[in-house]
């Protein structure tokens, strides 16, 4: 698949000596759900306010469709629809008048059945001659969703579009987006629900300090540094662990009714050899069960690794 969005050595370093992008080189795909994902003031807004061509990079270079976002900047934009994380819009303004308003705003011609059918898929068409100030925080968020869809965009960023609301707003979303993509539209994804990102990505990014740390496939990336438990509940509990099962990586748990074994799920597991040492042992268990590392533990991990390669 081709890409979309091209980034090459990419950094920022704001008045305040403040380096919010270290060298970021990245290649996101037509058609994919990419997912953003980092702690607070890892670079996320940074890099997209980038791309969008509302903070000037410093350095380094990004074609958005082949256009380049200084030097063909209309080009690069009018393909670009954003989603912000803040609630701002027209308070006094309707939701059809302002949804328009957006579509004229990137010198495209009127499209009232366009308009229609955004507002019919967020489920705003019924409050289309309502003022903004008068919907709740959840319809306000569809409206800005709405406002960034309203030029038809090859590319939609959604910068942590369902912070703060509600857990049908924030299905209807995933619905959304999933059509968008099935219809050809880039999706950049930036959110703290870790889950977000496991049940909507094709692919993972991770950025940290303004590096970007992975860049993966996300199958691919929970097959690689995902691991698997092993729970053994045990029929006696246990004060300690033997030493003749220290080639096994184990740990005591619920007060020693439980063995845990963590292993790498792409190499020997080496449960059979496990289970074969706990018998010769005499050690039974009544019952096994295995669980695999979520997204979540990947990049908290990640994070974590990433912070203690950079102490001195």
């Amino acid at each position: 698949m081709p890409a979309i969005i091209s980034i090459s050595n990419l950094t920022k370093t704001y008045a305040s000596g403040l380096q919010a992008l270290k060298n970021v080189n990245l290649e996101i795909r037509k058609g994919e759900i990419f997912a953003l994902l980092g702690p607070n003031g890892a670079g996320k807004t940074t890099l997209i306010s980038i791309i969008c061509g509302i903070v000037t990079p410093s350095t380094g270079t990004v074609h958005v469709g082949g256009h380049d976002i200084l030097r063909e900047y209309r080009a690069a934009r009018s393909m670009i629809g954003l989603v912000p994380q803040e609630l701002y819009t027209d308070m006094f303004e309707t939701v059809w008048a302002t949804v328009n308003f957006s579509r004229g705003l990137f010198g495209r011609a009127p499209a009232p059945q366009h308009i229609e059918k955004v507002l019919r898929e967020l489920s705003l068409w019924e409050k289309r001659d309502d003022k903004i100030m008068t919907l709740s925080g959840g319809m306000k968020r569809r409206v800005l969703i709405a406002k960034a869809l309203s030029h038809a965009p090859e590319v939609l960023f959604l910068d942590e579009p369902t912070a703060g609301v509600d857990v049908e707003l924030r299905r209807d979303m995933w619905g959304l987006v999933r059509r968008l993509r099935d219809s050809g539209t880039t999706i950049i994804l930036t959110t703290h629900y870790i889950d977000e990102a496991e049940e909507m990505a094709d692919r993972i990014g991770v950025i940290n300090k303004g590096e970007l740390i992975v860049v993966e496939e996300k199958a691919e990336l929970m097959k690689k540094l995902g691991k698997k438990q092993l729970t053994l509940h045990l029929h006696e509990p246990m004060k300690a662990i033997p030493a003749e099962l220290g080639t096994w990586r184990l740990a005591l748990k619920s007060e020693g009714t439980e063995l845990e074994y963590t292993f790498d799920a792409e190499q020997d597991t080496g449960i059979p050899s496990l289970l074969r040492r706990l018998s010769e042992l005499g050690i039974g268990f009544r019952d096994l069960q295995t669980q695999q590392s979520s997204l979540e533990d990947i990049f908290v991990g990640l994070v974590r690794k990433n912070a203690t390669s950079e102490r001195p």
